[in-house]
């Protein structure tokens, strides 16, 4: 049975739903991701699983309880929250034992937790500090050790690393995953960032405009995107698409047409020939990192139009003739002029095709 179960869960605001209709189901000791583009819903969602937000309809269950009208305090779950929410005037150590207190939980197993959650975090050294002489990083693992001090059965994380700097948040991202394979419990995550996303989940729920997307592994989803929606949005950076229009399908190819293909056509297997008509627009997904630079054999010609090195890559913009400009992503340094034509190759398993509604081919 599923340890984390969503049975058409809705939330409206007035006359607006925020969350419309959301199904799934997590395994004991999963990390699912719940990710998507900013007012998706993905926040509500969790604040309804935490109990924090009133559920206009469907229902919650946590290890086989329905837990819908049940308060938050009865729900065995801990979240970590965007903003720390750590009391100032408090010490770290009575940071971590308020919420034991509040429960009349004994000294002794207080002081048990509190020094378990401090070493699983490495924060030992700084549990008489105050909040304000931490650093972001460790006002972060403060608010983790809270949570873990419960004991809880779910955690619940809202976006807990957007206030720290790109350093920290790689690091953070490592500890939390550290800490999730230690734990063995459910965790969901809540992110706008596809990184983390790609990074932590065992399984990836992509929300959009409070509806689910798709769900899938991180593998899954980047390999094998339901729609353009999800194509664009899984992957850094994000898939190119180019507007094209059918005219030729067999039974397992298509053939499309667009100005910026070598000879004007491109022939892509697909098990989806049959689910569009010739004269049908369609978009061509590529994704920057598995386009070809001056290659041999092109699929395309691209107008270079400028480059940005970064290090141990490049990312080159280029300009198809009948299309918006392409990102193209290619190690070292390459030599790059403006307005130079670029011929540009790419694997056939490497191109994506979608409908006119948006839905792969």
């Amino acid at each position: 049975m599923p340890f984390l179960r969503l049975d058409n869960v809705v939330k409206r605001y007035g006359e607006h739903s925020a969350v419309q209709g959301v199904s799934f189901s997590a395994e004991k000791g999963e990390f699912v991701v719940f990710v998507g583009p900013s007012g998706c819903g993905k926040s509500t969602l969790l604040r309804m699983i935490a109990g924090l937000e009133e559920i206009s309809d469907g229902d919650v269950l946590i290890d086989e309880k329905v837990v819908t009208h049940v308060e938050p305090a009865r729900r065995e779950v801990a979240m970590v929250f965007q903003s720390y929410a750590l009391y100032p005037h408090m010490s770290v150590f009575e940071n971590l034992a308020f919420g034991l207190r509040m429960v009349k939980t004994s000294e002794g197993e207080i002081k048990r937790r509190v020094a378990e959650a401090a070493r699983i975090l490495q924060i030992e050294a700084l549990l008489q500090r105050k909040p304000r002489q931490l650093s972001g990083g460790q006002r972060q693992r403060v608010a983790i050790g809270r949570a873990i001090v419960r004991n809880p059965k779910l955690f619940l994380f809202d976006e807990p690393l957007s206030n720290l700097d790109a350093e920290l948040r790689t690091q953070m991202r490592v500890e939390i995953a550290k800490l999730h394979r230690a734990l063995g419990v459910t965790m969901v995550y809540v992110t706008h960032d596809q990184i983390e996303a790609m990074t932590l989940a065992d399984r990836i729920v992509v929300l959009r405009a409070g509806l689910v997307e798709q769900v899938g592994t991180p593998t899954e989803l980047y390999d094998r995107p339901a729609n353009v929606f999800v194509a664009g949005f899984i992957g850094s950076p994000r898939m190119n698409f180019l507007p094209a229009c059918v005219t030729a399908a067999t039974d397992g190819q298509l053939t499309v047409s667009s100005p910026a293909f070598t000879g004007g056509t491109l022939t892509v297997a697909t098990k989806g020939a049959h689910q569009v008509r010739i004269g049908e627009e369609v978009s061509v997904g590529m994704r920057p990192e598995h386009l070809e630079l001056r290659t041999a054999r092109p699929v395309l010609t691209l107008k270079a139009d400028f480059a940005e090195y970064l290090g141990g890559a490049s990312q080159i913009y280029a300009q198809p003739d009948g299309g918006a400009l392409m990102t193209i992503v290619v190690p070292g340094r390459p030599p790059i002029s403006k307005n130079e034509d670029l011929p540009i190759g790419i694997a056939p398993d490497h191109i994506y095709l979608f409908d006119k509604q948006g839905l792969g081919i």
